[in-house]
């Protein structure tokens, strides 16, 4: 699984998952479902996100092992 720590960042700064969208280029909706686990963004919007909170990938999405146990 591909976890993420935008809901951290965007809140750092201030921004609305609206205002994250917009800055990316993607729906409110699109930024819900990355947050929630419920979509897994390709690598070049990953790289985008990134970007846009003026970070290395590596501190917004990390791959984590999901468990039997999870």
């Amino acid at each position: 699984m591909i976890w993420n720590r935008i809901k951290v960042l965007r809140a750092k700064r201030n921004w609305t998952q609206a205002d994250l969208a917009d800055r990316v280029g993607i729906s409110r909706q699109a930024t819900i479902s990355i947050e929630k686990y419920k979509y897994t963004p390709s690598l070049e919007l990953a790289f985008r996100i990134a970007e846009t909170f003026g970070v290395s990938i590596n501190d917004v999405f990390e791959h984590r092992e999901v468990s039997s146990d999870d």
